[in-house]
């Protein structure tokens, strides 16, 4: 197909949507990322349809959401795509059917790099370690790419375990771990040639990185980390006691880790031919950093559910703006379908008014949500409901931003409450 841009994925892991500098996040030092909003559509209601790593990244990768993709649990692994399982007629495609599949389909080179976290895992290895980092993810399991180089998990921020099609058994790299991963990637963009345009096959590369998942006090390197007094809180979070005072702790060094991610996605970027382009910058889920006086994810809460997300079209591209800000309700389910629409020349619209948000299954993971939930988020409302349909969170997002009243059990929305609940 003529004119196929590359589409390049930055993926991150537990970057919320308000630590950015473009963002107005004081905290944040993100110069790179800064200069790529300036060059791309900012979509400001962006968020991820599960706030936990594998639901996320299964949608992520299937465009479809939890369970229907085949991911429920935090442990299930993405199922092994067959397309001789097929049903009659073709309609409704198996489980297992990534935009790597999809992109193989119409020209295009796919590579992945980095974190998978959708294989079969060891349930009684430690989540932090070289257990679950050195694990061989079968070729049958890397979702269809070309080549794939990674590793399932294991949040080593430096020197992480590599295997994949080049590498048969896990070999360890010297080095922050997304610097490794945006060097790799970068050599690899570079083999592929200009794309397309120039008589070579156009790419679809996804660099996938840890950070800023903690270990947050991990060496981030060349990066001083500020002082716990220097930051600038959430109005939400409890001050005057020990939520307030984790919160500092671990948030000097989750900040640490966002400045020198941003520096490698900047040298990443260096690299790669933007006239030819497409770059998709965003993160699996948030984190709440004691938000609500709550830490990590699978909650409901902004913290947890909003994601950064810029797409910058490569040059001369579509109708597009740069230094745009959108308030589509785009979810990470949408994304494969984007990267399918420019593959084929086609413009992508979200043509939904708010989008899906959820936790098909509870969490046993300590400080995690532990319940089930589901519900919606449009830019003007929130509704959450328990797992048995009735309403736990309603917020009202335009006159209250950081959800400090909860709204649910307000006589005067019952009304609007069980509109929206017939709806989900």
């Amino acid at each position: 197909m003529p004119g196929q841009p590359n589409i390049l994925w930055i993926v991150t892991t537990q970057w919320r949507a308000m630590a950015t500098g473009y963002a107005g996040d004081t905290n944040a030092r993100t110069p790179w990322l800064d200069g790529l909003a300036n060059e791309a559509v900012n979509f400001t209601q962006a968020v991820t349809p599960h706030p936990l790593g594998p639901q996320a990244r299964a949608a992520l990768l299937t465009g479809k959401l939890s369970p229907e993709n085949g991911v429920s649990d935090y442990w299930d692994a993405l199922p092994i795509y067959d397309a001789k399982a097929n049903p009659a007629g073709g309609r409704v495609p198996p489980q297992g059917r990534t935009v790597a599949h999809a992109l193989n389909d119409r020209g295009y080179a796919t590579a992945w790099f980095g974190k998978w976290h959708l294989s079969e895992r060891d349930r009684t290895a430690p989540f932090v370690g070289e257990t679950h980092a050195k694990l061989i993810v079968p070729p049958e399991r890397r979702g269809g790419f070309g080549l794939w180089e990674g590793f399932e998990s294991g949040f080593l921020l430096n020197d992480p375990w590599l295997h994949g099609t080049r590498l048969p058994e896990p070999k360890r790299f010297k080095g922050y771990q997304a610097d490794v991963l945006a060097e790799r990637a970068a050599a690899w963009s570079r083999e592929q040639g200009a794309g397309s345009k120039t008589g070579s096959r156009p790419y679809f590369c996804v660099v996938s990185l840890e950070a800023p998942h903690p270990p947050y006090h991990a060496a981030a390197p060349h990066v001083t980390e500020l002082k716990p007094a220097e930051l600038q809180l959430r109005a939400n979070v409890p001050t005057g006691g020990p939520v307030e005072q984790k919160a500092r702790d671990e948030l000097t060094g989750y900040y640490a880790h966002i400045e020198a991610t941003d520096r490698a996605i900047g040298r990443l970027l260096s690299e790669v031919d933007l006239a030819e382009t497409i770059v998709v910058f965003t993160s699996v889920h948030g984190d709440m950093h004691g938000s609500h006086g709550l830490f990590r994810k699978a909650w409901p809460y902004e913290e947890s559910v909003r994601i950064p997300l810029l797409i910058r079209r490569e040059r001369g591209a579509g109708s597009e703006e740069p230094n745009k800000k959108d308030p589509s309700p785009v979810s990470l389910v949408d994304l494969p379908h984007m990267a399918v629409a420019w593959a084929e020349g086609r413009q992508w619209h979200s043509r939904r008014d708010s989008a899906v948000i959820s936790m098909p299954t509870a969490s046993d993971i300590a400080q995690q949500c532990p319940v089930a939930w589901r519900g919606f988020r449009s830019a003007k409302h929130k509704l959450v409901l328990k797992a048995d349909g009735t309403p736990w969170l309603y917020f009202d997002l335009e006159r209250d931003p950081p959800e400090m009243k909860n709204l649910a059990g307000d006589p005067a929305r019952a009304g609007e409450i069980e509109t929206l609940r017939r709806l989900l």
